[in-house]
């Protein structure tokens, strides 16, 4: 069998955020497909495509000479209409809907699933751009306390386990208590609970602030939604009055380095890539 990880067109698989355009930068001429619905960030896509008619999208992208695509940026679980559905894409329904009904690492399995067996080689992200995924160590001037260290240890047996049953990603522990932890509506819902409530919820006023930790699922196919951190991260992680933020060494995508090290420098927050 050929393989194509390294050679033939690639189609970058876009949703929302950051994600799209530093990878299309990153490769250099990819073709752009966004799921209808969604504007890609600094992109102008080249495909739009509606899950209910895959497999012309899938035909579509051999017709371009695509052998590898890779999937970019935030999408929203599918709601299927099936008055779209084309006869053949209606005869995948059963692989598809069993798979909505679960988690997030269970649904996207059977995504990367489809385009595998329609012949495509599957990228992530760190492949396309390895720079994204910082190695171990701290990120700019300010290093957590022995208390964050403990807070970080914390939250990544809380990520580890909720993740062992396909829920979140992320969890912020402060004194190690945990204060919230990443559901459906994401790191952005979880820190602005945090914001609103945190501060009643620390024993100590005067103690450890919080860390917000994140990391992959444990067994997580990596090479769709990986965690991500971006400038808004750090911003939100300031408002809930967090320390810092710590995450997997090798497992969560960095988006706009200097920027989120600029927005941690300014609001006094550490960055620390730990290892796992």
């Amino acid at each position: 069998m050929t393989d194509n990880s390294q050679s033939g067109r690639l189609a970058l698989i876009c949703g929302a955020g950051a994600l799209p355009a530093l990878l299309a930068r990153a490769a250099g001429a990819p073709l752009i497909c966004a799921v209808d619905g969604y504007e890609v960030e600094g992109l102008t896509p080249d495909i739009q495509f509606r899950l209910e008619r895959l497999v012309p999208f899938l035909d579509r992208l051999h017709d371009e000479g695509v052998t590898r695509v890779a999937f970019a940026g935030g999408i929203r679980r599918p709601r299927l209409d099936p008055a779209l559905f084309d006869p053949a894409t209606a005869q995948l329904v059963p692989k598809i809907l069993p798979a909505i009904q679960q988690g997030d690492d269970a649904l996207l399995r059977a995504i990367l699933a489809l385009y595998e067996d329609a012949g495509f080689t599957v990228l992530g992200a760190h492949d396309i751009a390895p720079d994204l995924v910082p190695d171990a160590g701290v990120l700019g001037r300010s290093a957590p306390t022995a208390a964050d260290e403990r807070d970080a240890a914390r939250a990544a047996e809380i990520v580890a386990a909720l993740g062992a049953v396909d829920v979140g990603q992320g969890a912020v522990v402060a004194q190690g208590l945990c204060l919230a932890v990443e559901s459906l509506p994401g790191t952005d819902a979880m820190l602005d609970f945090v914001a609103a409530t945190g501060v009643a919820l620390r024993p100590d006023p005067k103690g450890a602030r919080g860390v917000l930790y994140k990391a992959p699922k444990p067994g997580q196919e990596r090479r769709m939604d990986l965690p991500a951190l971006g400038p808004e991260t750090v911003r939100r992680a300031a408002a809930a009055g967090l320390a810092g933020i710590a995450w997997e060494a090798g497992g969560v995508l960095l988006l706009g380095r200097e920027a989120v090290e600029a927005e941690a420098e300014a609001a006094g927050l550490f960055l620390w890539a730990r290892e796992p």
